[in-house]
């Protein structure tokens, strides 16, 4: 699947091929913008006027690494390919110039909206001989199994004991 994604995405001249890390890049920073904020206008980023820093709406590489579950260097990393891409901008951040402000550009809510139109007509496909009581009934155990991790999630020494047992202490 990589190859031909890369076969048919080539970038821009000089640059990189489009990336599967890049869509995740581009998916973090939209699910960031339009998360509900802890600052104080309460209104989800895309909302708000971004020269306003008392709203406290910024995405940072930190945000993203913690969005994606990565380590900052990666995440940064990752950033850079998809600012390379042309997907995502970096602003300097109006609470502190050592930060970036991250947001997608035009070519990245483009690639957001395709992706999801691709997926939503990839699982229509894949369920479409599926009666509505079974999509129905889908929803309501993928949502009860999603709740459930989401109330007990993995314990992250586990992650040890895997190394343990594999003999790689």
């Amino acid at each position: 699947m990589m190859k031909r994604i890369r076969a048919r995405t080539a970038g821009p001249p000089g640059g990189r091929p489009l990336q599967i890390s890049n869509l995740m890049v581009v998916n973090a920073v939209a699910a960031l913008t339009d998360e509900p904020p802890s600052g104080p206008s309460g209104a989800p980023c895309a909302a708000r006027d971004p020269d306003d820093a008392e709203a406290g709406c910024e995405i940072t590489v930190g945000a993203v690494a913690d969005r994606l579950e990565i380590d900052p260097s990666t995440a940064s990393r990752l950033v850079g390919h998809a600012i390379d891409a042309g997907l995502v901008s970096r602003r300097p951040s109006p609470v502190d110039a050592r930060r970036a402000n991250l947001g997608l550009t035009d070519a990245g809510r483009r690639v957001k909206q395709v992706a999801d139109r691709y997926r939503r007509a990839y699982y229509h496909g894949l369920m479409n001989d599926w009666t509505d009581a079974e999509r129905a009934e889908f929803a309501r155990l993928l949502t009860r199994f999603a709740d459930a991790a989401a109330r007990d999630p993995m314990d992250p020494d586990g992650i040890d004991k895997i190394f343990e047992e594999a003999g790689l202490e």
